[in-house]
């Protein structure tokens, strides 16, 4: 597909479009699709709120901030505290960025699309190509990273109802990860119809683990002991790293980092979104903007209940520093009864996140570049309008990267960092390409940050990327690590990296071409023909 002009919507000329079905998407929905070279094949089940929705899921923002609380305890309550709002800052900026890019062109292969309009004729393929992969591969990794985080919760109640006397294996670690992700498979294959439904009843369930959180904590820490002061909670600083202590303040980042990894989750998911160049971008920027509001008050809780002997709340015989916090401030039965809350948060999560794994995974093979993308790329009418095999085939990808937990924890870790380095170089790169190569190509959607702004934030969104990059591939407990310490996500991931731009330089270069325009040429009218004409399509 060429990209040498703009593809930016004209439903007048594509209104009455017979190339989908009408009952798959509206009129205009379907122009906008049809002006990016794809006919309509998904049903457009979600609103604006279910589209924020599964990204606000996948984010499962306690459960992601009780799993990172590793990264962000050792600098202390400034750690948890500022080092969650000045990256959630950053984070937000990222968003403004991609919402600009939602907003303009929507498709559910969004970031290699982006990628291949805007960069240059010689870059093109090969960084559509690498960004395709990065993202799909990142999803998958999130996926992993999730299940394996409702192993360890789901687990580590079962550690505290039999009171710190029993240690699961790294066989029950992978039994529970890959019965979960059966069961994620199974519910998003026959319950595509209410999916977007779901949303908003994960976005519930979300809010009231939050809330019973932040009103939980503190009641029940003032009853065992006294809350820490506010000058420990804002301006206390810790360093229980190897490291100088600012930069394990700067690790500290790593737990928004983590946390607020899904909000391209919206991207993925529009062509299923009604009013998709709104939908995309508020769903964007609704979810980062929530999780950075109430992760702030939920780190200040935090902090005013945890135990000021951190390195005691990080050895936890819990196996969770959230659980060791609850303990502390709710006892046996109370923590048990907000870890299963929590646990039940997580598993939703990763319903939420293999949804919209298999649709980049789809779109991808849409266009030819996945393995067996002639496998992977049928719609299933019988459940739904929906990307069964790919599901399936996510599902089956994440069960054998899972196998990495039984070797060792931080072959499995490195394996999750895919969520945060991969998705990085695939959110970065299309912005890159826009702001270099593709300014005047660029005509902005109905959401637009502005031709004053639209700029700066994007180069603000590609630094902070990049720096996101080099801080996930640093050992966190310091320099000099051993094997069993150190941090192996520079290896994944530049393997992930260099197997791709490999594969497209030994092979792929020579039959991939980028997008390919899948609406129905020979059904167009004369109006249609010439619509698309006039965007190189």
């Amino acid at each position: 597909m060429s990209s040498q002009d703009s593809p930016s919507p004209k439903p007048d000329a594509l209104r009455h479009s017979n190339t989908t079905a009408p009952a798959l998407a509206s009129d205009d929905d379907a122009a906008v699709l049809a002006k990016l070279g794809y006919k309509q094949e998904l049903r457009r089940n979600f609103t604006m709120i279910e589209v924020f929705g599964i990204a606000f899921s996948i984010m499962g923002l306690l459960p992601s901030i009780a799993s990172t609380l590793a990264y962000s305890i050792p600098a202390g309550p400034v750690g948890m505290v500022w080092g969650w709002f000045i990256a959630s800052g950053f984070i937000f900026i990222v968003g403004l960025a991609m919402a600009d890019l939602g907003s303009a062109m929507p498709t559910s292969g969004g970031l290699y699309w982006w990628t291949h309009f805007f960069a240059s004729p010689a870059t093109r393929n090969p960084l559509s190509f690498l960004v395709g992969y990065s993202n799909t591969l990142g999803l998958v990794g999130g996926l992993c990273s999730i299940d394996y985080g409702f192993s360890l919760m789901f687990l580590s109640v079962i550690v505290i109802a039999r009171d710190g006397e029993y240690t699961p294996s790294n066989g029950a670690i992978y039994g529970v990860f890959l019965a979960c992700v059966l069961i994620h498979a199974t519910l998003a294959s026959i319950m595509s119809k209410i999916m977007g439904k779901l949303q908003t009843v994960f976005v519930v369930m979300n809010m009231v683990l939050i809330i019973a959180t932040i009103i939980a904590l503190p009641v029940g820490k003032s009853q065992a002991s006294e809350r820490n002061s506010g000058h420990y909670i804002f301006a206390h600083t810790e360093n229980l790293t190897t490291w100088p202590t600012g930069w394990a303040f700067m690790l500290s980042w790593l737990s928004p980092i983590w946390t607020i990894g899904a909000f391209d989750s919206c991207v993925h998911m529009s062509e299923e979104a009604a009013n998709a160049t709104k939908a995309v971008p508020y769903g964007i920027l609704m979810s980062i903007g929530s999780c950075w509001f109430f992760g702030l008050i939920l780190m200040i809780v935090i902090a005013s209940c945890i135990n000021p002997d951190l390195e005691s709340v990080l050895g936890s015989s819990f196996g969770q520093p959230m659980a060791q916090i609850y303990y502390d401030a709710l006892g046996k039965n109370g923590t048990l009864g907000m870890m299963s809350l929590l646990f039940i948060v997580q598993f939703l999560m990763g319903l939420s996140i293999i949804v919209a794994a298999s649709r980049q995974t789809w779109a991808f093979s849409r266009d030819g570049a996945l393995p067996f993308s002639s496998f992977f790329r049928p719609i299933s009418q019988r459940f739904g309008c929906i990307p069964l095999r790919a599901i399936w085939g996510c599902a089956f990808l994440a069960a054998i990267l899972g196998l990495l937990s039984l070797i060792a924890p931080a072959a499995a870790q490195a394996l999750f960092s895919l969520a945060v380095a991969s998705n990085n170089v695939a959110w970065g790169t299309p912005i890159l390409c826009r702001i270099v190569w593709g300014r005047a190509k660029f005509r902005p959607g109905p959401v637009y940050t502005g031709d004053r702004f639209s700029i700066p934030i994007a180069w603000t969104a590609i630094v902070f990327l990049a720096f996101g990059i080099v801080l996930s591939m640093f050992p966190v407990g310091g320099p000099n690590p051993t094997p069993q310490s150190m941090n192996y996500t520079v290896v994944i991931n530049c393997a992930v990296w260099g197997g791709a731009l490999a594969y497209y330089y030994i092979d792929a270069r020579k039959w991939f071409t980028g997008p390919k325009i899948t609406v129905d040429v020979d059904a167009l009218s004369e109006g249609q023909e010439e619509a698309l004409r006039e965007e190189g399509l």
